[in-house]
């Protein structure tokens, strides 16, 4: 499995943008990818993805995290260039997407043998899980309904091998004893705490980062 960094606050390239925002491509050893979430400029979604070499009419699949627009801006424009995606979206998702086939997620999905969309409809956000041979990788947006409820939910599919994503103020910092990476982006409060506690497993986020696990 390979995961980009598309959209963030921080960057580790020069010729890439940030901004306030969260997206990554998801690219499974079942040659599909999938974006996730959608930033929340289209002009550096779209620059950057160009940039990265990523090209929007090979994606398979969407997946929305929440419908905050600075993890939905990017979404109509992206779908003006690759309409054939599918968009899986929570089932509070507000806006309906017309031309597109969109599918909203009640309680989990397995879209493919190795990916999984779990939804949590009381805080209105779904997260993602993609399966490796060392385990699931855990891909949230903001994680409000707390990262540790959902490391908890997505443990009942399997081990959870990494988190990457938006934690929010997450500050339960025990339930990541036995997750082997973790890599805070976005919106995260405390990285610093959590890179001081597991050194060894923190991970830096920023547009451009790539993480390929076998």
């Amino acid at each position: 499995m390979k995961l980009t960094v598309i959209y963030d606050n921080d960057l580790l390239r020069k010729d890439l943008k940030p901004d306030w925002g969260f997206s990554c491509l998801v690219e499974t050893n079942e040659n599909l990818k999938v974006l996730f979430d959608t930033g929340f400029k289209p002009s550096i979604l779209i620059g950057n993805m160009e940039k990265l070499g990523i090209n929007p009419k090979t994606i398979n699949f969407v997946v929305i995290s929440h419908p905050h627009l600075d993890h939905t801006g990017g979404l109509k424009d992206f779908l003006r260039l690759n309409s054939k995606a599918t968009v899986y979206v929570p089932q509070s998702f507000p806006e309906f997407l017309e031309n597109v086939k969109m599918v909203k997620v009640k309680n989990s999905l397995k879209i493919s043998e190795n990916l999984i969309i779990v939804e949590d409809s009381k805080e209105f956000e779904q997260f993602l899980l993609a399966k490796t041979s060392k385990g699931y990788i855990l891909i949230t947006g903001c994680s409000h309904p707390g990262l540790e409820k959902m490391i908890f939910e997505a443990s009942k599919f399997g081990k959870i091998f990494g988190v990457v994503g938006g934690f929010h103020g997450f500050n339960d910092f025990k339930v990541l004893e036995n997750i082997s990476f973790v890599c805070p982006c976005h919106c995260t409060i405390h990285k610093k705490e959590i890179a001081k506690i597991f050194p060894e497993k923190y991970v830096e986020c920023g547009v451009g980062k790539v993480l390929e696990i076998v």
